[in-house]
């Protein structure tokens, strides 16, 4: 069967939010029908609360024994975005920008409000990644750790064999460019070099918000014991905000999952809006 994978804001918009077409099931089910064969396990939100909670259990997380220096496993089945209650105060230039981003328009001339690069499946980039995904998932190797994030079906490397962070990136990414260390038994992530065409933000049920390519983000996660990761996200840019704009959190191991396919597919994207929302307008 094909899936049909199209910009989570259009979906919600529409009152289809991750639809069962979206995972191949029949509506009103919480998982999918199909499981694919021995030793596959479902994607995080293949699964309901109860599944998580036996999983849980099953893999005894508050006493099992762990490394507090491996960070390895699929975390969470929601992004966690940037808290914004506690965002600071633009400042002049941030206002101006993001009265610009309100003010743009579509190619057929109707007010966004949005303006979300999302609409046309551009890549969201980091740090939104980590507030609009549906799980993701730590690998640790020699010299890197990688961050695989099921949303749009794409990761960032983290270096850790000791290389500093360009301080001024010959090119702007997406990603970033993105460093890690440990102190103690915090891991703790720096990262600049990140393209100022992407928002800052999650998915459509929160706000988003403009940066600039100066942006730099400071990122500490640590394993209280097996089955929690607690983390704080600092979002710094100085042109845009008064100050610096902290998140924090707990996010659960998900001990029976894997990362799935989810991509936003432009050419399914255009078919959605050309037949659910542009005739709306």
């Amino acid at each position: 069967m094909r899936h049909i994978v199209v910009p989570g804001f259009v979906l919600l918009a529409t009152g289809l939010a991750f639809g069962p077409a979206a995972w191949g099931q029949k509506p009103g089910l919480e998982v999918p029908l199909i499981t694919p064969g021995p030793g596959w396990k479902p994607c995080p939100r293949c699964e309901n609360e109860a599944h998580v909670a036996e999983d849980r259990r099953k893999a005894n997380v508050d006493t099992r024994p762990f490394d507090r220096h491996d960070l390895s496993g699929v975390w969470g089945d929601n992004g966690v975005p940037q808290d914004p209650k506690t965002r600071p105060a633009f400042t002049p230039y941030g206002e101006k920008l993001y009265e610009e981003m309100k003010k743009k328009v579509t190619p057929k001339g109707v007010d966004d409000a949005l303006n979300d690069p999302i609409g046309i499946c551009d890549p969201i980039g980091y740090p939104r990644a980590f507030g609009y995904n549906y799980g993701f998932e730590f690998i640790q190797v020699p010299n890197r750790v990688f961050q695989f994030f099921e949303w749009s079906h794409t990761w960032r490397t983290i270096w850790t064999d000791g290389r500093k962070l360009p301080p001024d990136p010959p090119i702007d990414r997406f990603m970033g460019y993105a460093v890690g260390r440990w102190e103690g038994d915090t891991f703790v992530v720096e990262s600049n070099g990140y393209d100022d065409r992407t928002l800052l933000g999650g998915d459509a049920a929160h706000p988003i918000f403009p940066h600039t390519a100066e942006m730099r983000v400071v990122e500490h996660y640590k394993r209280p014991n097996y089955g929690l990761l607690e983390f704080s996200l600092t979002v710094i840019d100085p042109k845009v905000f008064t100050a610096p704009w902290t998140t924090t959190g707990t996010i659960t191991l998900h001990p029976n999952a894997e990362i799935s396919e989810y991509f936003c597919v432009p050419s399914d994207s255009i078919d959605f809006n050309n037949r659910n929302t542009i005739p709306a307008y």
